[in-house]
């Protein structure tokens, strides 16, 4: 069922461009950016109709520039340094209250900005398992998302720690976002997401 009329049927007494057309989204790759992140078109081609958005390519942010892009390379240079660099560019570049939606090392890098002050509404990662060696939470909205069969997912005891909930989808592992159903499950869930919160953000103003 295409995803604008399951949110129709979701929201039937809403226009849901006047809801939601002036709100900012930023999306942020995982960590091979935008070199293989065709699946990242898919989100675009769902959002961009109703949302500002911002597309950030992490290694861009990180200012990383590896010649060889294995996985071992990238992950390496991102922990040495590279999600510390990508927090700091963020915090420069965005100084005004937006939505997120980021996936693996970016979801990851929004968690840390957020800790030190990067202005959120809300965060929608999905699949940041570097958190899971955090001690602290941020104090914005989120909502985290993994596979039932990534390895390195956070535990139930650290998110129980650090009362944090997750939701893990049965069957898929790490790179769950690219599949054309969880685009469409994510998309529903931040369209939702914002129909809610929108109507309380205009009273304030």
């Amino acid at each position: 069922m295409n995803l604008l009329f399951k949110l129709a049927l979701v929201l039937p007494n809403q226009t849901i461009n006047t809801i939601i057309m002036a709100e900012k989204l930023i999306i942020v790759s995982d960590m091979w950016g935008a070199k293989k992140g065709l699946w990242i078109t898919s989100y675009l081609g769902y959002l961009q109709q109703y949302f500002d958005i911002t597309f950030y390519d992490s290694q861009q942010l990180a200012n990383l520039d590896i010649l060889i892009q294995t996985e071992e390379n990238v992950h390496s240079a991102f922990i040495n340094g590279g999600i510390d660099t990508a927090v700091s560019h963020l915090l420069k570049k965005e100084t005004q209250p937006c939505y997120y939606l980021a996936f693996s090392t970016g979801a990851s890098i929004i968690w840390e900005a957020a800790k030190k002050g990067l202005p959120v509404k809300s965060l929608y990662g999905v699949s940041p398992t570097r958190i899971r060696k955090k001690n602290e939470r941020p104090s914005v909205p989120f909502q985290l998302v993994y596979g039932a069969n990534d390895k390195f997912r956070p535990s139930e005891e650290w998110a129980d720690r650090l009362g944090v909930e997750m939701e893990v989808v049965p069957n898929y592992g790490h790179t769950l976002y690219t599949d054309e159903k969880i685009i469409q499950k994510v998309c529903m869930d931040l369209l939702q997401e914002v129909t809610q919160i929108a109507p309380q953000i205009k009273k304030v103003v």
